[in-house]
């Protein structure tokens, strides 16, 4: 009887090790095979980026690259509408922007197969905007090599602008990731300040006999406002910031010139406000002339109810605008 329970056991105890070498080895395989199917994903990449910074995807290739696990690299996408027909011009300075931060990864010491830069344009990957629930563009996003993306994975660019140096922070916070960005060489500054050099010289040359033009209490006064008009209107912001000039949805068509947040502002929208502020200043300029002039008294009073008109009106205009980007501001004037 003990014999008998003795081979029992025994032959259990084979069929449970068969079992686990089994379960082993399925599992070795399984490994095996994931392994040397990142191993072909990372290889398509690099080649991909040996040949250029940005790897453009359609729908197949985000699906395997991007979304199919596994993975052990980080991937930013530019989700983009860049053909002509759309007329996305944001589209094409964000494009610029991206590229350079792409070269300068590509071209950079630190250059490694952990981190990859690729574009979705809208027109060869609609399924993939669809997927995403996406309705605008520009847009970028962080992939992380485990798990999905998080809302700090959406670059805030409505807030922050493109400019090259802003994402290259983005991409820092999100994967450790230093990229020190390079630009080429941009003359066009130096050039634009040498003929205004030039332009200035000449004309003083030409006028030296005779610099009256100079001490014109009204071109300085008229200059000095023109500098105070761009200031005003936040041009130092879009400089430093680098925001679209205007925001077009890929879905609709629709261009809105005014941001709806006060933490930022489109490029068209600091013209709108430099205009504002300058038909404001004539309303002023044409009051004041009213009343401190001796002439006529009907050609007075139009010149004061043309600058009434203009003070009311655009400013009126001015507090709607301030209206819409400071949601809950309870005052309004004419315009709402």
């Amino acid at each position: 009887m003990a014999s008998k329970y003795k081979g029992s056991f025994l032959h259990l105890l084979i069929k449970c090790s068969l079992f686990i070498l089994v379960l082993c080895a399925q599992f070795g395989g399984g490994q095996k095979k994931k392994e040397n199917m990142l191993a072909e994903k990372v290889e398509q990449l690099m080649e991909w980026s040996s040949r250029r910074s940005v790897i453009r995807l359609n729908g197949d290739k985000f699906r395997r690259f991007v979304k199919a696990p596994p993975r052990n690299y980080s991937i930013i996408v530019m989700f983009t509408a860049l053909q002509p027909q759309r007329q996305c011009s944001v589209c094409r300075q964000a494009n610029e922007e991206y590229q350079v931060l792409a070269n300068s990864w590509r071209y950079s010491s630190a250059f490694s197969n952990k981190l990859f830069f690729t574009v979705v344009d809208y027109d060869e990957g609609a399924d993939v905007f669809q997927q995403l629930n996406m309705n605008s563009a520009p847009t970028f996003m962080h992939f992380p090599p485990k798990g999905k993306p998080k809302r700090a994975d959406t670059f805030d660019l409505q807030r922050i602008g493109f400019a090259a140096e802003q994402l290259a922070k983005w991409i820092a916070d999100r994967t450790d990731v230093q990229i020190r960005v390079f630009r080429p060489p941009n003359y066009s500054g130096t050039i634009a300040l040498a003929l205004l050099v030039s332009l200035v010289g000449g004309l003083l040359y030409l006028r030296r006999n005779n610099l009256e033009f100079i001490y014109n209490k009204t071109g300085w006064g008229m200059a000095a406002l023109c500098v105070v008009f761009a200031m005003t209107s936040g041009q130092m912001w879009n400089h430093i910031r680098g925001p679209p000039y205007a925001h077009k949805n890929p879905q609709n068509g629709q261009v809105s010139y005014i941001h709806g947040s006060s933490q930022a502002q489109f490029v068209a929208e600091s013209h709108i406000i430099l205009l504002l502020n300058a038909a404001i200043t004539m309303g002023m300029v044409l009051l004041n002339e009213a009343a401190t002039s001796k002439g006529d008294v009907g050609k007075r009073r139009i010149i004061c109810l043309v600058g009434l008109g203009l003070v009311v009106f655009f400013f009126s205009f001015l507090l709607s605008i301030f209206r819409s980007k400071y949601h809950g501001y309870p005052y309004s004037f004419l315009i709402k």
